[in-house]
C-alpha cells in the first residue's frame, strides 16, 4: 500500500487531486461544537450550525469531484445538543476531554436541551446537492462513553451513512458480509454494527475503530484501489487500507495529528 498524506485544509488540498481518481471515501469529520482541536479555521468550531454544514458540504463537493463515477462515500458523524445559553463547558469527571472554552449558541429554531440532529441535517443537505443517500447504519457502541445525565438515556450509538455519486455504483456485497449470530453462516450485512470504541495512546480526541472501517473498505473498494479520508486524524483508515491492500490518501489540518498518523502508518508505507 502507498499512503499520500497531505497537511492542510481539505477544501484546499482536495483541489490538488485528479478528478475521478478515488474509488471511495471513508471519513469522520469533526463534530459540531464538541471538540477544540486548537487550529485556526477548524471545521466544527463555527458559531453557527449553518456555517458548519456549509463548510462540510464544500468538503464533500470536493470529494465528489475526485470520486470515480461508481464511487461511494462512507460518512460517520455524531450528534450534539444545544448549549442552553452557556458559552463554555466544564470537563466531565468521566470525560475530561469534553471541557471547552467555547460553545456555539443555540441554533435558530431550536430550544435549550434540544438534540440538534446534525448527522441527518448534513445527510439531507448532501442529498439535496445530488448525492444518493443509500442507507443509514447505526454504529452501536457497547462500551460507550459514560455521561453525567439524569433526564435522558446515555447515548450509545452514532450514524454512518452510505452515499454514492451515481445511481449505480460499486458495492462488494460478498466482501462486506457478516457472520449470523444465530447460524454462524455468512449473510448480507445488516444496518446495525456493534463495534467497541478503542483507545489510542496519543493526543487525539476521537479515533476511528478499525473494525468500523474494515467493512467500508471491503464493500467500497477492490484491492489496489485508492481510498480517501479528508479528515485523517490519527490515520486509522490508512492502517486498514494497508491491511487490506488498498492505497490511501489522507488529509489532515492539524500538523501534530498528521505526524501521529505518519508515524502510525510509517512501516512499509510510501507517501
Amino acid at each position: 500500500m502507498t499512503l499520500q498524506l497531505l497537511v492542510g485544509d481539505s477544501r484546499d488540498r482536495l483541489q490538488e487531486l485528479d478528478e475521478a481518481s478515488v474509488q471511495c471515501c471513508i471519513t469522520s469529520p469533526p463534530y459540531f461544537g464538541l471538540r477544540d482541536y486548537g487550529v485556526d479555521g477548524q471545521i466544527g468550531a463555527e458559531p453557527e450550525l449553518s456555517s458548519y454544514l456549509d463548510h462540510l458540504c464544500e468538503v464533500f463537493e470536493g470529494v465528489r469531484r475526485v470520486l470515480k463515477p461508481d464511487g461511494t462515500l462512507w460518512l460517520n458523524l455524531g450528534d450534539s445538543y444545544t448549549s442552553g445559553g452557556r458559552t463554555w463547558r466544564d470537563a466531565d469527571r468521566k470525560n475530561a476531554a469534553r471541557g471547552m472554552s467555547y460553545r456555539p449558541p443555540t441554533p435558530a429554531g431550536l430550544k435549550r436541551k434540544d438534540l440538534i440532529g446534525v448527522p441527518w441535517r448534513l445527510a439531507f443537505r448532501l442529498q439535496d446537492l445530488g448525492w444518493y443517500l443509500r442507507t443509514d447504519i447505526v454504529w452501536h457502541k457497547p462500551n460507550c462513553q459514560p455521561e453525567s445525565v439524569k433526564d435522558r438515556p446515555t447515548r450509545a450509538h452514532e450514524f454512518l451513512f452510505l452515499l454514492s455519486r451515481s445511481e449505480r455504483y460499486f458495492y462488494d456485497r460478498q466482501g462486506a458480509r457478516e457472520t449470523s449470530p444465530a447460524t454462524g453462516k455468512l449473510r448480507n450485512r445488516r444496518t446495525v454494527w456493534e463495534v467497541n470504541t478503542e483507545p489510542f495512546p496519543e493526543a487525539h480526541f476521537a479515533v476511528f475503530p478499525p473494525a468500523l472501517v474494515r467493512p467500508c473498505v471491503l464493500a467500497g473498494s477492490r484491492p489496489g484501489d485508492t481510498v480517501l479520508d479528508p479528515f485523517f486524524g490519527s490515520g486509522t483508515v490508512g492502517t486498514v487500507c494497508d491491511e487490506l491492500g488498498r492505497d490511501c490518501i489522507g488529509i489532515e489540518l492539524n500538523a501534530d495529528y498528521a505526524e501521529i498518523a505518519r508515524n502510525r502508518n510509517a512501516d512499509g508505507h510510501g507517501g
